[in-house]
């Protein structure tokens, strides 16, 4: 009982007086990543797990929605024909090649209506009224520039990655505060070393935020860029699928564009884990 009391005191005392408390004990990173990883799967598994349930006692018909045990056999049967990679491979370069492409016309566009009013107000609207234009609206004549071929898949994605890049690479541009520039200039800071050291760090958290939204627009254009007289690609898979109502391939594709989305979304997180270390809010752990 007297063992308690001062060391009670003391930290009521140290807190009065503005000294710093005890610190608890801090995680190492490793277990804190496999803490968070953890965390992160964990939801997903139950899902699953409630799905098969599910499925087993009944509640859910297999000849309109597959169960986990009848997509994982359909997928040990393509994996083991060689078809699985063929098809994800075809998916996926599709969609590399369109972020690539995309996103580099994003950022030269954001760049340049970011820095300049004049860009801005000369570049800008024509973006925001074929911004508005569905793409199924714009689809023949992309048939028509494009072809059937490639080109029009990573067209499709192009197209749907480049406005949330500009968008938001822009805005970021700015939000920057000009007193940094203003700094940086007074200092003899050349145009090009303010916008390389000031502007597009500062705009970078926002650029990334566009990429991220632009991952999922790129699924979904390539799905759509799939269907149209594809001979490989998930989204042929899923077509022939939905022809001869095969529910566990039709779960399958849609799983494999989940986990693709999944994978690449991951990779983005890491980069902005890397480059972003002096912008990590708090986060309760």
């Amino acid at each position: 009982m007297t063992a308690t009391i001062p060391s009670r005191t003391a930290v009521s005392v140290g807190r009065s007086t503005g000294e710093p408390g005890p610190t608890p004990p801090r995680r190492s990173p490793v277990r804190r990543r496999l803490s968070t990883s953890a965390r992160r799967v964990l939801v997903p598994v139950l899902l699953v797990a409630v799905w098969q349930l599910a499925s087993a006692v009944g509640w859910l018909d297999p000849t309109t929605f597959a169960s986990p045990r009848m997509v994982w056999d359909r997928f040990v049967e393509f994996a083991g024909n060689g078809l699985l990679a063929t098809h994800v491979l075809a998916s996926l370069q599709r969609v590399v090649l369109g972020l690539l492409v995309g996103i580099l016309i994003g950022v030269l566009l954001g760049l340049a209506t970011g820095l300049s009013r004049v860009a801005d107000e000369l570049v800008d609207p024509p973006l925001q009224m074929l911004r508005a234009v569905p793409t199924l609206g714009m689809m023949p004549l992309l048939l028509l520039w494009l072809g059937i071929d490639e080109a029009l898949k990573v067209g499709l994605v192009a197209i749907g990655v480049i406005f949330p890049i500009y968008l938001n690479f822009s805005k970021g541009i700015r939000s920057v505060d000009p007193r940094f520039r203003e700094l940086a200039q007074s200092c003899g800071a050349s145009r090009w070393a303010v916008i390389r050291h000031i502007i597009l760090p500062g705009a970078l958290p926002h650029l990334l935020i566009g990429l991220r939204f632009s991952l999922a627009i790129a699924w979904l254009s390539l799905v759509f860029g799939e269907t149209v007289a594809a001979e490989s690609g998930i989204g042929y898979m899923l077509t022939r699928a939905k022809d001869f109502l095969q529910t566990d391939t039709i779960v399958l594709c849609l799983a494999l564009y989940a986990l693709l989305g999944l994978a690449i979304e991951s990779l983005v997180r890491v980069v902005e884990w890397k480059t972003l270390s002096w912008r990590r809010e708090f986060v309760d752990r």
